[in-house]
């Protein structure tokens, strides 16, 4: 097996798939990326057993077809170190594959790509395409909220669902709670949830961008596949029931608060650098046009922010992790912020002020 690429076509796609490969690997041949030219391409694959990423470049020279895998993070760690003129000429040579460019040359060990593995083979029973712009804001908006660690490991994921025409994600980490949908006027689609977990999710976040080209999402019992004109993603999904989430949306609010995103953004950002770095919590004092916002910590440090806000009703005290409105701030589109509380222990309902198709759930802290 042999060919010759320009270092640029042959960096973009390896760094692309070398992002599912595993760095803390116990099999071998994890660490390695599987390379292989048959009809005039060029198809690199890297997997960690939960995620897979392929992707393919057309090859303009020679070449002889054929299949090998080598160490993912040194054959990328040369391909960054070389000029961005280079040529690399690639040759597998008994048990090891050389590499050539200019006056550099490069030999790395390999295993045989017959040991590679690679997801089995499955078929979708849910398929649309939706635009990579469509499918960031559905991701974007949510995965944030995911958890990291919990025992209840169908929290460490997101959960994707399809409805007639909608399309919602959902994440939550017990405490906040995070979903978008989106209206789907392609087609009428069948009900269905599934669990991708955190690093499938985190995989899609780094891929796609925010534009108008399609891709095209695949959905099978264990399984779901996301093809672009760049990569065909694969993960597994989470084995698992995605909790109720409807039962904890907040329904009897009448405290309703409007203010500018930036402003509210900015004097929480503040505060929180006085709020107890364990805890994280912040104190809101509500009257009529205004909310003060107080962070005191174990050094007897104290923070007071006062932001003009839209507000009629009675004053209202209550508290919250910092970092979780922060995180929500952050993931709103819109200019402005839309705040519906009901008293001091129920959750927060937040969502942006002219578009309600993504909102959030915090529950409030004891401070």
């Amino acid at each position: 097996m042999k060919f010759s690429i320009s270092r640029e076509n042959f960096l973009q796609p390896l760094q692309l798939v070398s992002g599912a490969v595993e760095r803390r690997h116990t099999l071998p041949i994890l660490s390695n990326v599987l390379i292989k030219v048959s009809e005039n391409s060029l198809w690199l694959t890297g997997t960690d057993l939960e995620v897979e990423l392929i992707s393919n470049v057309t090859l303009t020279g020679e070449f002889v077809e054929g299949e090998i895998t080598v160490p993912a993070k040194k054959l990328l760690d040369i391909c960054k170190g070389l000029s961005d003129e280079s040529t690399i000429d690639f040759a597998v040579d008994g048990n090891k594959v050389l590499l050539k460019s200019g006056r550099s040359k490069y030999s790395l060990s390999t295993l045989a790509a017959s040991d590679y593995p690679n997801l089995e083979d499955w078929q979708g029973d849910l398929e649309f395409e939706i635009s990579q712009g469509a499918l960031k804001r559905l991701i974007d908006s949510t995965y944030f909220c995911m958890a990291q660690q919990d025992v209840r490991y169908y929290l460490n994921g997101m959960s994707l669902e399809t409805e007639d025409n909608l399309i919602r994600t959902v994440a939550t980490d017990g405490h906040r709670l995070a979903l978008c949908r989106l209206d789907y006027d392609s087609a009428t689609l069948p009900n269905r949830q599934v669990i991708i977990p955190r690093k499938g999710v985190l995989e899609i976040v780094r891929l796609i961008e925010d534009n108008d080209q399609l891709v095209k999402v695949q959905v099978g019992s264990n399984h779901i596949r996301i093809f672009s004109t760049d990569f065909i993603f694969t993960s597994k999904l989470v084995d698992g029931r995605f909790p109720d989430y409807r039962r904890v949306l907040p329904r009897d609010g009448d405290k309703k608060i409007e203010s500018s995103k930036q402003s509210l953004k900015q004097a929480f950002s503040r505060a929180s650098i006085l709020s107890n770095e364990k805890f994280r919590g912040v104190r809101l004092n509500l009257s009529e046009g205004e909310l003060k916002i107080t962070a005191n910590n174990p050094e007897q440090e104290e923070a007071e922010e006062i932001v003009d806000v839209s507000y009629v009703g009675d004053a209202l005290e209550i508290g919250f992790n910092v970092a979780y409105l922060i995180d929500v701030m952050n993931g709103l589109a819109g200019d402005d912020v839309l705040i519906t509380l009901a008293d001091s222990n129920s959750s927060a309902l937040i969502e942006d002020a002219k578009d309600d198709s993504a909102l959030y759930v915090i529950m409030p802290m004891r401070l």
